[in-house]
């Protein structure tokens, strides 16, 4: 009985090395890891851990060479695009024309502009072509010089127009809109009154001097209409505030003084419509104009 009761109680001894004797050995546990608190998410690993390139490193060292090659070849197209501007035969100026002119000639215009042909396009100056033009040819109001590519250069010319006329020494100063005396002629052009200054007696001729008086005369031949500066034979000015013009047919116009010409202006083209047959009228107040005798 003794034996068999032994050998039973011997048992649980030989299991000491299962679970149940390692818990009972005391040894200590591994540490739980620590909880986020709530509401706070775990940090993401970067972006270049989570999707690795393929190559890794090994890409970045192919760009050198790639930047090399690309830097290459846009000095390579500038370099021919620059030879191409101004080392090749194809972009030269072979041709030039000018436009616009109604007295002037184009050989006048194209020698005062005297275009370098056979330069490239690209390097004419157009504003050097302009300041000699207008330079040597006082009559060019304004001349636009384009580049028309491939071979050309053109330029558009805006004449001055006179607007009256100075007789002197049996010659005629044209003189423009702005009061610019831009050219001699031998004869008068047609539909341009002449000048006729007749101030020296007047008491304001020491006020105003003989170029004032021409700027009044001027400004008051630029304001009439067209229609009527056809007809308009002579300026008179005998003073700052006494112009008359002589018309065509013996007619003659008081006008005053140059102020309120544009009105001036207007108000005579509608006497002469309602008064066609009248000898002499009156604008000098243009809000009450007057025409007398037939």
């Amino acid at each position: 009985m003794a034996g068999g009761t032994t050998a039973r109680r011997g048992t649980p001894f030989s299991d000491r090395s299962g679970p149940a004797a390692r818990e009972g050995t005391g040894a200590p546990k591994p540490p739980k890891p620590p909880k986020a608190p709530r509401g706070s998410k775990a940090p993401k690993p970067p972006k270049s851990a989570q999707r690795p390139g393929p190559g890794g490193p090994g890409v970045r060292l192919r760009r050198g060479p790639l930047l090399a090659l690309v830097a290459a070849a846009v000095v390579l197209l500038a370099a021919g695009g620059t030879w191409v501007l101004y080392g090749s035969s194809w972009l030269r100026v072979e041709k030039v024309a000018a436009t616009g002119m109604d007295v002037l000639t184009a050989e006048q215009v194209l020698g005062a502009a005297a275009v370098p042909v056979g330069a490239p396009l690209v390097s004419v100056d157009t504003e050097e072509i302009e300041g000699r033009v207008r330079g040597r040819l006082p009559r060019v109001d304004s001349v636009d010089v384009v580049r028309a590519w491939p071979h050309g250069i053109g330029l558009k010319v805006t004449e001055r127009k006179p607007v009256l006329l100075i007789e002197k020494d049996a010659k005629f100063v044209e003189v423009d809109a702005s009061g610019v005396r831009f050219d001699t002629v031998p004869k008068a052009p047609a539909g341009v009154p002449v000048l006729e200054l007749n101030a020296g007696r007047s008491p304001s001729a020491r006020r105003f001097d003989e170029e004032r008086l021409l700027h009044e005369a001027v400004l008051v031949a630029g304001a009439l209409p067209e229609s009527i500066a056809k007809q308009t034979v002579q300026v008179k000015v005998g003073s700052y505030d006494s112009v008359v013009l002589q018309l065509t047919g013996g007619r003659s116009v008081t006008w005053g003084s140059g102020e309120q010409s544009d009105a001036k202006g207007r108000a005579l083209n509608a006497l002469l419509k309602a008064a066609p047959k009248a000898a002499h009228f009156d604008v000098s107040v243009p809000t009450a104009p007057a025409a007398a005798g037939s």
